[in-house]
């Protein structure tokens, strides 16, 4: 939105997108307060997972997964609070990469040519990288991603069907739900701009989107945690830390001499 009368560290506002929360309303350090901020939790629960992932011995593309969800909101962070078009990228381009990892980890298991799979999407990120640059892409941008994240739905609901544990179970429906309230308040707050930022209180969509994509990607990694390790024989289960945020616990088979 339109810049308010606290001077702007940053400059001249160059991204290519902007949502409904006025900028520098808070600080002159940081353009979109609440858009910024909102990605604190993201960052949290990241590192609760990937702490998880090394306790219980996963592979490392679970660490990876979570330190890309990590980096992702530390991008999501920089961008909201300058409002730069250079820095836009490093918001838009790890949701690109991030979802490429989705896909390594989900068809991997299965996949026979282990090297063809990470080399073409390790090539086809650095290419879209680049290309987004040059081009800025916009709606291209959207649909490209919305097109990515349609792909891992089907390997997903397999994964579901074939667990029966309740507890593994109800984190894909959280899974389900968290980026079904994401999306319509992304929605929402595009739409509804003009009209939302009349109220007394704006309601901050984009960065209700940020947390409930943060509690998306979490639900999603230790899904996909449990997943692997019923492959792997681990005897998985769900516990909760502090009695509320699921995690996965594994009991290994012992090691035969």
């Amino acid at each position: 939105m339109a810049d308010s009368m606290v001077a702007s560290f940053w400059g001249p506002v160059t991204s290519t997108t902007e949502l409904c929360e006025e900028n520098y309303a808070h600080s002159s350090y940081i353009a979109e307060f609440y858009n910024t901020i909102s990605n604190v939790p993201c960052v949290l629960l990241a590192l609760i997972g990937l702490v998880n992932a090394f306790r219980q011995g996963f592979e490392k593309r679970f660490s990876v997964l979570h330190i890309s969800n990590m980096i992702l909101a530390i991008g999501s962070m920089i961008f909201h609070a300058t409002l730069q078009h250079v820095l836009q990228q490093s918001d838009e381009t790890p949701m690109v990469w991030e979802i490429l990892l989705y896909m390594y980890v989900l068809y991997s298991p299965d996949w026979h040519y282990r090297s063809t799979m990470p080399t073409f999407l390790f090539l086809y990120g650095a290419a879209f990288a680049v290309v987004h640059f040059f081009a800025r892409f916009q709606v291209v941008f959207k649909l490209h991603y919305i097109g990515l994240c349609l792909l891992c739905i089907p390997r997903m609901y397999k994964y579901y069907i074939q667990t029966k544990d309740v507890a593994a179970k109800r984190l894909a429906k959280l899974w389900v739900l968290t980026l079904t309230l994401g999306t319509l308040c992304w929605l929402v707050d595009r739409i509804c701009c003009k009209k939302l930022s009349h109220w007394y209180v704006n309601p901050q969509g984009h960065a209700w989107w940020h947390v409930l994509m943060g509690l998306n990607s979490y639900y999603a990694n230790t899904f996909l945690m449990f997943c692997r390790a019923q492959q792997r024989g681990w005897e998985p289960r769900i516990t909760h830390l502090l009695g509320f945020l699921p995690y996965v616990k594994v009991q290994k088979p012992e090691k035969r001499e």
